[in-house]
């Protein structure tokens, strides 16, 4: 079954392009089209959409105001795709505490192979969002058909750097911890439950390149621990959490009994860039035992393999669990292998982090 797809639009060209790059796509289906919310508003009387990819300068009423009425009233998934998203915006991390499960940017209809690349972002987070689980949505997800979908090939962490062996020295205990769909809310809600002094932690979210700062900013001005976008050679202290920046793979480096991150170009790994299995393979060869791995909501199977070389080498695992997830597609790939010490919903996975700082001093 393909998912239906409404977009909202005040523009008729951009509604043009985006309605082609649905047409277009294997597992997705056009319901229609919106010039402003209201016009949606009446469509959505007569079928409600599996997903909605929403504008946010419209008439009459606001993208941004839409969202917010429609997840109080009728939730449904939501992508945002605005100019207005562009660099790290403010208006980015409002669509996303608004409800929106995914913001990218939209494409410019006049660049041919940015447009084509654009569609391929696009596409891929309706397809992630048609299967969100959004509190509230009482109509089941379609039935996940990925057989006819092309992608692109997949390389394993090797790419990057090989598997090696786990350091056996004692050291501060470190928390690496990846996510994609769904996962900025959750990683909002974990470090906004942690004290100052929380262990090193190192956070892969799948987001596109210059979102991650403004990311970082506003995790930083709500949370206790100091929180940075990433830079080559930072070190890992303990209070501080470092974001993988957009676009570039995170490592963990030690430099004696303590650890630096290394910012580094190369191939998609399990299709991202940044990506979780990139990160928690070195954590493997960097920390060992010395490094817990989380595993957050998300579309996929980023982290699975890397969180089952941390739990061989000695690593405490978690994995989120379904019922709190947005999309339970990558815990569930780690859950699969066998990859998780533990299945926690996401109010415990704090204290869960919290604890393991606690039983490295011990």
């Amino acid at each position: 079954m393909r998912a239906s797809v409404l977009i909202v639009d005040d523009s008729a060209s951009a509604r043009a392009v985006l309605a082609r790059m649905v047409e277009d796509a294997p597992g997705l289906r056009l319901m229609g089209t919106a010039a402003d919310p209201f016009i949606a508003a009446k469509r959505m009387r007569e079928e409600t959409p599996d997903v909605i990819l929403l504008d946010l300068e419209m008439p009459r009423m606001d993208g941004l105001s839409f969202l917010r009425k429609l997840m109080a009233q009728h939730p449904v998934p939501v992508v945002v795709c605005s100019s207005l998203t562009e660099a790290g915006t403010p208006a980015f991390l409002a669509a996303l505490e608004a409800g929106a499960v995914d913001v990218v940017a939209k494409p410019r209809a006049d660049s041919g192979q940015a447009l084509a690349n654009s569609g391929e972002l696009i596409v891929t987070a309706l397809r992630s969002a048609a299967h969100a689980r959004i509190p509230g949505r009482h109509k089941p997800p379609p039935a996940r058909n990925y057989a006819q979908i092309k992608v692109e090939p997949r390389n394993d962490a090797s790419v990057i750097l090989p598997l090696g062996s786990a350091p056996k020295v004692r050291t501060e205990q470190i928390v690496c911890l990846g996510a994609s769909t769904g996962g900025t809310e959750a990683i909002r809600e974990i470090l906004m439950e942690l004290p100052a002094d929380c262990p090193p932690m190192a956070i892969v979210q799948h987001m596109p390149e210059n979102f991650t700062r403004a990311f970082a900013r506003r995790l930083d001005s709500l949370c206790a621990p100091q929180v940075l976008e990433a830079q080559d050679g930072d070190e890992m202290r303990q209070g501080r959490v470092l974001i993988a920046p957009g676009n570039r793979h995170m490592l963990l480096l030690r430099q004696a009994r303590n650890y630096i991150v290394r910012v580094v170009d190369g191939p998609p790994v399990s299709r991202h860039r940044p990506s979780v299995d990139v990160l928690f393979r070195s954590a493997v060869n960097a920390a060992g035992s010395n490094a817990g791995a989380i595993l957050l909501t998300g579309m996929g199977n980023d982290g699975a393999q890397g969180m089952l070389e941390m739990h061989s080498c000695g690593s405490h695992t978690i994995a989120q669990d379904e019922a709190t997830c947005i999309v339970f597609g990558m815990p569930h790939e780690a859950i699969a292998r066998g990859a998780a010490s533990a299945v926690l919903p996401l109010d415990k996975i704090a204290r869960e982090i919290v604890a393991m700082k606690r039983n490295s001093a011990g």
